[in-house]
C-alpha cells in the first residue's frame, strides 16, 4: 500500500498525520508514505527530520468560514491543484489522507479527479473549510471529537507512542526527579504555547507565593519570550520555570494537576493520559479551543475558564482548593482516563486500510 498523507500548517496537523505513518509503516514495512506540504512552515522541517519524503505545492490559505475571501479561492486553487495532479500522476498512491489545512482542498479535488480514495481526519471540535468541502467527496471521513462533521466516525487523535504508552503512576517520581522536583509533593503542570501563555504566565507567576503557601510546587513552561512572566523568585516550595518542556509525557507524569489552553492535540493527550485539567481556551479564531474542551470537562476530566476570567482570584478561588483535594483529583483523572482515547493511531489506520481495499 502506498499513502500520500496531505497535511501542513501547523502541528496540529502535521503530528497527527507523522504517528499516522508511524503506525502504517510499523505494521506493515512494507507500506510506503509520502507528505505533501508546504516548502516552507513547520512540514519543510519536522517531516524529514523523522525520515519522511515530502512533495511541496503552493498553499492555499482556506477561510474559516463562509466569506468575501471564498471567492477569491478558486484561483488561488488552480496552480496547487495542477501542482498536485503531476504529484499523483508520478507517486500513484492507493489512498490520500488529509488532516484539513492549505494543502488539503487541492489534494482532495485532485484526489478525487483521479479516481483515489480519499480519507480525512478532523482534529478539532469544529471542522475548517477544507474539510468540511472534503467530507462531501468520500464516505472515509474521521474526528478526534464526536460530532465535528456530520456522519464521521469518531476515532479520537493519533498520539505519539511515548503519550499512548505512559504510566503515570509508574513514572512519577522519575520524572519530578528529572525536572528537580520533590517526589511526593502535589505538582502543578502549567503550559500554553508560543502564542497563548501570556496570560497563563501572568496569572500563575503573579500568584507563586499563594502557590507555595499551599505547599504546591510548580512545572511552568513560559515559551521563549516569557512574555507576561512575574519574578517567583527563591522559595521552598519549587517553582521550575522553562522555555519549553521536550518530553511532555514525563510533563504529564509528574503532574497532578494542569492549567493549560485548549489545543485538540492538548485536550486530547491530556484526556488520554488522565490528568486533570483546567482549560483557559485562547479568545482568537472561531472558538474552536474552548468548543475541544468541552467534552472532557462534561465528563467530569476538567475544568473550563474562560480567558477573561482567569484571574489571580479564580486561581485562589478555584484552582488551589482543586489541587488541595487528592480524592477530587483522582475521581477528575479516572473521568479524563475515561473519555480519552489512545488507540485514535491505529483505529485511524485501520480506516485508511480499508479505504485502500487492503483491509
Amino acid at each position: 500500500m502506498k499513502v500520500l498523507l496531505a497535511a501542513g500548517g501547523t502541528a496540529g496537523h502535521i503530528e497527527p498525520a507523522l504517528t499516522l505513518a508511524d503506525v502504517l509503516t510499523e505494521a506493515d514495512p512494507a507500506c510506503e508514505v509520502v507528505f505533501v506540504g508546504r516548502s516552507v512552515g513547520l512540514e519543510s522541517r519536522l517531516v524529514p527530520e523523522r525520515g519522511r519524503r515530502l512533495r511541496t505545492l503552493p498553499a492555499v490559505p482556506m477561510p474559516r468560514k463562509p466569506s468575501k475571501d471564498l471567492v477569491l479561492v478558486g484561483p488561488r486553487v488552480v496552480g496547487s491543484l495542477r501542482a498536485m495532479r503531476r504529484i499523483l500522476d508520478e507517486e500513484r498512491p492507493d489512498v490520500v489522507v488529509g488532516f484539513g489545512g492549505y494543502v488539503a482542498a487541492p489534494a482532495y479535488l485532485a484526489a478525487r479527479a483521479a479516481g483515489i480514495p480519499i480519507v480525512i481526519h478532523e482534529a478539532n471540535a469544529r471542522a475548517g473549510m477544507a474539510n468540511r468541502v472534503g467530507a462531501r467527496m468520500t464516505p472515509w471521513v474521521a474526528e478526534a471529537v464526536p460530532g465535528s462533521l456530520s456522519g464521521a466516525r469518531h476515532v479520537g487523535m493519533p498520539l505519539r507512542s511515548s503519550i499512548v504508552h505512559l504510566d503515570r503512576d509508574a513514572q512519577r517520581r522519575s520524572a519530578r526527579a528529572h525536572f528537580g522536583l520533590e517526589p511526593d509533593r502535589v505538582t502543578l503542570l502549567v503550559f500554553g504555547g508560543s502564542l497563548g501563555a501570556r496570560r497563563l504566565n501572568e496569572v500563575v507567576t503573579g500568584a507563586a507565593a499563594d502557590l507555595r503557601r499551599a505547599g504546591i510546587q510548580v512545572l511552568h513552561a513560559v515559551g521563549d519570550s516569557a512574555t507576561g512572566v512575574v519574578p517567583v523568585g527563591e522559595g521552598d516550595v519549587a517553582y521550575v520555570t522553562l522555555p519549553y518542556i521536550d518530553r511532555m509525557d514525563l510533563a504529564y507524569a509528574a503532574a497532578d494537576l494542569a492549567i493549560t489552553r485548549a489545543g485538540a492535540m492538548t485536550c486530547a493527550e491530556l484526556a488520554a493520559v488522565g490528568l486533570p485539567a483546567v482549560y483557559v481556551p485562547l479568545p482568537i479564531g472561531n472558538g474552536e479551543q474552548r468548543l475541544n474542551a468541552a467534552p472532557v470537562v462534561a465528563a467530569g476530566g476538567g475544568l473550563l475558564i474562560e480567558d477573561a476570567d482567569f484571574t489571580p482570584g479564580a486561581l485562589r478561588g478555584q484552582v488551589l482548593p482543586l489541587a488541595g483535594d487528592p480524592a477530587r483529583l483522582a475521581a477528575m483523572a479516572r473521568s479524563a482516563s475515561a473519555y480519552g482515547v489512545r488507540d485514535g493511531a491505529e483505529r485511524l489506520a485501520d480506516l485508511v486500510r480499508s479505504a485502500a481495499g487492503t483491509a
